[in-house]
């Protein structure tokens, strides 16, 4: 290399470059971060709509859950006129309903 007229760098191979956190635990553990990073900075970038981040990453909405759950994203849904007044959200939980909900 030095014939092309690069320097060789002054830092030792064994020595690791500092890198912010814990760090993933190699191939396998990069690519599981990777996927939590995509799906969060997607999610953000969807206002929360878990259904248009699902079509913008080509995935079934179910699927996208999943994925949420299995890499613990915890982005809070948009709101919508589907809420329940109680903040229950789901099963009919026996709450009252918002005003904005249709029936």
């Amino acid at each position: 290399m030095l014939a092309m007229g690069i320097a060789p760098t002054t830092q030792s191979p064994a020595t690791p470059s500092p890198t912010p956190g814990p760090r993933p635990q190699g191939f396998h553990g990069a690519v599981s971060e990777f996927k939590r990073r995509l799906i969060e900075a997607t999610l953000t970038q969807s206002g929360g709509n878990r259904t248009h981040a699902a079509r913008a990453l080509g995935l079934q909405r179910t699927y996208l859950l999943r994925l949420m759950r299995e890499f613990e994203v915890h982005i809070p849904p948009p709101p919508g006129p589907w809420h329940r007044a109680n903040g229950a959200n789901g099963s009919n939980g026996g709450g009252p309903l918002a005003p904005t909900q249709r029936h």
